[in-house]
């Protein structure tokens, strides 16, 4: 009875067959709220309070667009191929014009050789050389141009300094916010033999881990059920 139950749980997991639409629907509404809210601090009074909490906002949101991608990768944005792709290449574009078939491959090669020399998301090294190290298998001289061109055009329309503080540095902030609770804390230092993922995760706490990370500090159960999409990934932790 146990092992049934087990079964139509990870079958509802993998095929989302409650809500077959939601991945969709929650992906849009995250792109929709990054928009929105790029559009309203891009437009305010830099000497209003709202400095701190905007940037917070946009890195938290600018993170939940990588996420939207990474699922994509895993096909659990929608069950329809062409748009769970379309939304893929559109949220990685909208992370500092990332190419999502360079990432789709790398991410692949994680989930294949966690922690290992293999593993492009791994560095046997301290905090910055790993993160750097991470950074560098990712950007490329294509991104760093359209990010300036980007950049360049935004001023002309807005403050330059809301341009830096609600644009430029969230999508920078989201790169550390990924990497420390999605690459670093979960792979470094040494794993059990038995740990075939060489992964961890944090302690359960969803509210936590919904702040820091869209859950993916529940790491270990994300290698371990990569079918699953992130807003449900607190139900196997």
């Amino acid at each position: 009875m146990v092992n049934g139950a087990n079964k139509e749980k990870n079958s509802e997991l993998l095929n989302n067959n409650v809500y077959p639409h939601k991945g969709v629907i929650i992906g849009t509404i995250i792109i929709f709220l990054w928009l929105a809210s790029l559009t309203f601090f891009l437009n305010i009074d830099i000497e209003t309070p709202l400095i701190i909490a905007g940037i917070l906002l946009q890195t938290y949101l600018y993170t939940g667009i990588f996420i939207t991608a990474h699922d994509a990768m895993h096909g659990t944005v929608s069950r329809n191929s062409t748009i769970n792709t379309a939304i893929g290449k559109l949220c990685t574009l909208l992370f500092a014009f990332n190419n999502y078939n360079k990432l789709y491959h790398k991410h692949h090669l994680h989930h294949k050789h966690p922690a290992t020399e293999e593993d492009p998301d791994y560095h046997n090294g301290k905090f910055l050389a790993w993160y750097f190290s991470f950074l560098k298998q990712y950007i490329s001289i294509w991104q760093i141009i359209f990010m300036a061109i980007t950049y360049n055009v935004l001023k002309y329309f807005f403050t330059e300094i809301n341009v830096l503080l609600f644009w430029a540095l969230p999508s920078v902030l989201s790169t550390f916010q990924l990497f420390y609770f999605g690459t670093y804390l979960p792979h470094k230092g040494a794993h059990d033999i038995k740990n075939a993922h060489k992964a961890r995760s944090q302690n359960k706490n969803h509210t936590l881990a919904l702040l820091t990370c869209y859950f993916f500090g529940y790491h270990y159960e994300h290698h371990d059920k990569p079918y699953v999409p992130w807003w449900q990934l607190y139900k196997t932790r």
